[in-house]
């Protein structure tokens, strides 16, 4: 056996990648896909989980701010001099380390002051500011307003400043204004090592993720790769059927898989058999033409014509039982074959206008009526020879009317039905109005080779081959009266229907 011929490189590619760079490896896309969409979900709820921490921090931030605004408005007094005074320092230690980020201020508001100091003069402060002030904004503070700024501090820190006014029960006349600030660094060094963290964990997250979605995609694909050894198995001769029990996503298309074997394993064993019955009948015909044959060799010209006459009988039942058994082998070959499907209608049209034309001179009204949705299971070939023996029958001993009409059959579970999904039937009646035939010897004339009428010409294969054709597809052929007047032929074949 020669080496398997190495694969060019824009082929391998090929099988890896489609239209667009998509790749065809059904494993691939789906590792790429949960890749992607694992990113994208980890990535949002990175960022919301960001944010939320975000707000709940800012939230934070300045709620200290205002719980140390609350502390300082609680420990000021006023002093022998009038002054505004600490009853007692904060309790954050970071007031009293110097440039710590973290200060306060007591100044001077409205038209009155406190002592000797002037409206907006800084009275105290916390140690933290060392020799600075908080240059805060010149609005005017109501009373109990919660002020807002964000200022420059001490070192170019910037601040986030809150304050307020107070009025301090022995100086109700003069209000004094207080502010608490706290470096807004502070807030990005958190977020920064929040994110930090954050971003790790879903990386982390993320590979553990596709890791799983890895070992899972080998998991579910590993029973196709079952069915890969299954069908190498198969091909190599050492199993006929898949055997091995697969999941049910998968279980159909191992079915249709064995039906189709069966079906294959069945058409090479009815070849062999159509191959071996014409095989006799053409051995038995040729010897019996040789010795009409060597009969011409006879100096009597009366017997050659007989003997040229029996050679051409003997050629033209020769080619009948070719014709009979090629239908046969077509037929077998189609019954059960997945994905047949024939219009009824078009063929029955096609065939009333042809035997229309063919027998124009007896002027017959040859009409044809089935739904347009009515599908046959199996070849056009064989439905046009089925309809069409039965059809040139009826034109034959018709006096004036054939009618053909198709529907689908009402009972779908008729003994013995044809190997395949489907098991609807439809059913086709062809009518004529001409002398009928008497019950018993309908049976007769659907026998190979009879022929009730020799003045009328014909082979006598048309009926025979029809059941034959018919009952090869698992339906049949039934001959009755006809509501014409003439013979009604009643043919029972597959009806293709779609799935789900």
């Amino acid at each position: 056996m020669s080496a398997p011929s190495p694969v060019p490189p824009h082929r391998r590619w090929s099988r890896w990648f489609r239209f667009g760079g998509w790749p065809q490896s059904l494993r691939v896309r789906l590792l790429a896909g949960a890749a992607v969409w694992i990113t994208l979900a980890l990535t949002i709820a990175g960022f919301g989980l960001s944010n939320l921490f975000f707000e709940r921090l800012r939230q934070r931030f300045q709620d200290e701010l205002l719980n140390h605004l609350e502390q300082l408005a609680a420990s000021l007094e006023v002093d022998a001099q009038g002054n505004p005074a600490l009853r007692q320092p904060l309790s954050d230690p970071r007031f009293r380390r110097p440039l710590s980020g973290l200060y306060w201020q007591v100044g001077t508001a409205g038209d009155r002051v406190a002592g000797d100091k002037a409206p907006g003069e800084t009275v105290l402060s916390s140690r933290s500011l060392w020799d600075t002030v908080l240059a805060l904004p010149p609005d005017r503070l109501e009373a109990r307003t919660l002020h807002q700024h964000v200022v420059t501090g001490p070192a170019g820190q910037i601040l986030a400043v809150m304050e307020r006014t107070v009025a301090l029960p022995e100086r109700p006349d003069a209000p004094i204004r207080i502010a608490v600030a706290a470096d807004r660094a502070e807030l990005g060094r958190i977020m920064t090592g929040f994110n930090q963290t954050l971003a790790l964990s879903l990386g982390v997250l993320a590979l553990t993720l596709i890791a799983a979605a890895l070992f899972q995609v080998h998991i579910g694909l590993r029973p196709l790769s079952r069915l890969r050894q299954g069908l190498n198995a198969v091909r190599a001769g050492r199993e006929k059927r898949f055997t091995e029990a697969m999941p049910g996503e998968i279980m159909p298309l191992v079915d249709d898989l064995n039906a189709l074997l069966a079906h294959a394993e069945d058409s090479v064993a009815r070849g062999r058999l159509q191959a071996g019955n014409l095989a006799h009948a053409l051995k038995t015909n040729l010897a019996l033409l040789a010795n009409e044959a060597q009969a011409l060799d006879s100096p009597d010209a009366a017997t050659r014509a007989e003997r040229g006459a029996a050679m051409v009988a003997r050629i033209a039942q020769m080619r009948r039982h070719i014709d009979h058994h090629m239908a046969r082998a077509r037929a077998a070959a189609s019954r059960g074959m997945p994905g047949l499907n024939t219009p009824v209608a078009d063929s029955a049209a096609a065939l009333a206008r042809v035997m229309t034309k063919l027998h124009a001179a007896r002027a017959l009204t040859i009409t044809a009526d089935a739904p347009p949705d009515l599908r046959f299971a199996g070849e056009r070939e064989d439905l046009d020879e089925t309809l069409g023996n039965l059809v040139d029958n009826a034109c034959v001993w018709a006096r004036s009317t054939v009618v053909i009409a198709a529907r689908p059959a009402s009972d779908d579970s008729p003994p013995g039905p044809p190997d395949g999904p489907s098991h609807a039937w439809l059913i086709v009646t062809v009518d004529d109005d001409g002398p009928g035939l008497p019950a018993d010897r309908r049976a007769a004339v659907l026998m190979p080779g009879v022929r009730l009428d020799e003045r009328v010409p014909g082979t006598g294969l048309g009926l025979a081959v029809t059941r034959d054709l018919a009952r090869l597809y698992g339906g049949d052929l039934e001959l009755s009266d006809s509501p014409l007047g003439g013979l009604r032929a009643r043919l029972r074949l597959p009806r293709a229907v779609e799935t789900a």
